[in-house]
Parts: C-alpha cells; sequence; structure tokens
C-alpha cells in the first residue's frame, strides 16, 4: 500500500482540498479526521467533528480509542487499498496514525502550501477563525447520523480523475460544538414557533395544535399534532408539512433534525 500525507496546520484548507489531492494522484481512500472515506462514502470510524471538546476532537482523529481504532484497521484490511491519503496537522501526526493504523512508515508528502495559493489558505484561516467553518469531505447524509455540532452548508465540488473523466463530490460545512467560537443555544420555544408557522405554509394545514421537541446530542426531533382541511389525500398534506418542517427548522436553526412526526388530531368540514 502507498500512503500519501496531506499535511497543514489546522484551518488551512486540507479537507477542502482532500478530494483534489486523491484525484490527482488516483487514490481512492482518505483518512480524515477520525474517518476512513472512499469517495462519497464513510466506511469506517467517527468524525472528531462530533466531539464536545477539542481535545476530544483531537484524541478521535488520532484513533486513540480502542474501538474506533479497531473498527478502521479492520475496514482497512478488509478493503486492502492500494493507495491511501493520511490527513494531518503536522508530519508527527501522520506518524501517530499510521503507527497506531499499522500502515508502516514510509509516505509521500504533500504540504498544503505545494496545493494551496497563500490567498486560498489565507481564506481558509479567516473562515475558520472567523465563523467557525470545518469541512468533512462526504456528503451530509453521510454524517448526519451521528454529528452533534450545526450544519452550515452542502457545496459540490468537481474533481478531474485523469484527461476525460470528471467527477462530483459533495462536501458538508459544519460547525462543531468545540469550536472555539463558543456555543449558542436556541430555546425550544424558538424550534416550537419555526415549526407552527412553517406548518402553516402548507396549503390545507388549519391549524396547529401542538408541537413536542425532543433533544439528544445527535440532534433533534419533532413532534407536531395539526388540524387539516378535509380536501385531497390527508397523508400527503401531512407528508409535506413533514418535508417542510424539517427543512426550515435545518436551514434556519442549522440543527440536526433526525425526524419529523405529524400527528393528524382533527380534520375540518369546509362551513364548520
Amino acid at each position: 500500500m502507498k500512503v500519501y500525507a496531506l499535511v497543514g496546520r489546522s484551518g488551512t484548507g486540507k479537507s477542502h482540498k482532500a478530494q483534489i489531492v486523491a484525484g490527482m494522484h488516483d487514490i481512492e481512500y482518505i483518512l480524515d479526521d477520525g474517518l476512513l472515506i472512499r469517495g462519497p462514502k464513510v466506511l469506517a470510524g467517527i468524525s472528531a467533528k462530533r466531539e464536545d471538546t477539542r481535545i476530544g476532537a483531537v484524541k478521535r482523529a488520532i484513533f486513540v480509542n480502542p474501538e474506533h481504532r479497531c473498527d478502521v484497521k479492520k475496514a482497512i484490511v478488509e478493503n486492502e487499498p492500494d493507495k491511501i491519503l493520511v490527513i494531518g496537522t503536522s508530519e508527527h501526526m501522520i506518524h501517530n496514525i499510521m503507527h497506531v493504523l499499522g500502515l508502516g512508515k514510509e509516505y509521500e508528502l504533500i504540504r498544503i502550501e505545494d496545493i494551496s495559493e497563500a490567498e486560498e489558505i489565507a481564506t481558509a484561516i479567516k473562515l475558520r477563525r472567523v465563523k467557525g467553518k470545518h469541512v468533512i469531505p462526504v456528503p451530509t447524509f453521510e454524517v448526519k447520523k451521528d454529528f452533534s455540532g450545526y450544519f452550515i452548508d452542502s457545496i459540490k465540488q468537481l474533481v478531474k480523475k485523469n484527461e476525460k473523466s470528471v467527477e462530483s463530490y459533495e462536501k458538508t460545512v459544519v460547525r462543531p460544538t468545540f469550536s472555539y467560537l463558543g456555543k449558542y443555544e436556541i430555546k425550544d420555544t424558538v424550534l416550537k414557533s419555526i415549526t407552527s408557522y412553517s406548518a402553516l405554509e402548507v396549503d390545507l394545514v388549519h391549524r396547529v395544535a401542538s408541537v413536542d421537541i425532543e433533544s439528544s446530542k445527535e440532534g433533534i426531533i419533532v413532534t407536531t399534532s395539526v388540524i387539516l382541511i378535509m380536501k385531497g389525500q390527508l397523508y400527503k398534506i401531512a407528508e409535506e408539512a413533514s418535508h417542510k418542517i424539517k427543512n426550515s427548522l435545518e436551514y434556519m436553526t442549522g440543527k440536526n433534525v433526525l425526524g419529523v412526526n405529524i400527528i393528524i388530531k382533527g380534520i375540518k368540514v369546509d362551513g364548520e
């Protein structure tokens, strides 16, 4: 197995450039922040971005946890990659990751300065410092199930694989809970208001009877009781309301909405 190492200090845009580097060297597998990634898919591991503290994130990124480490090692053995890209903030970090995962000692070094202009690096550092933006080089649906921070955006990236091939990759931009910008809290009353307003924007939703919010580290589950106007198919109205609420909450708050339950509590017939 040939190992490539992409090295740059924190916030310089390594994860943003990961797929580009992989495309340049025809690398299918990437080790980044505790995850083993193949193309748009997370094969194993847990993202360091889900940790509540910076120390916890560092430990996750270098596979300190035995169960986490074994999970990723097993996936590497099973997939038998011929090339792998390891991302780290220093060569010392690269050495540690390679040692604990049994990847040997030899690697080809690529520094962020080799693939990014000084202006790009400065912009990346500013976005990290001012807005707390971090990039995970996989689609949002791959990290939503176990992410505990705030989702900021999802972006597409075109990567040239060879002379005739260009592939599209989705990346997720997040703000982890360990961000040094501090934490912000959105009260349940605000979430309930957004839910009610969003539901009432759907045709044939007459009234919102109640909204319950169930919060966990991974995200929120919303249960909404509604009164519908008896026109059309009720399940389709409820389905539309569910999508509307989920999209509005995630867009406006950045929270991970694990599910939206709609309870049809009653119906309103015209004239009643």
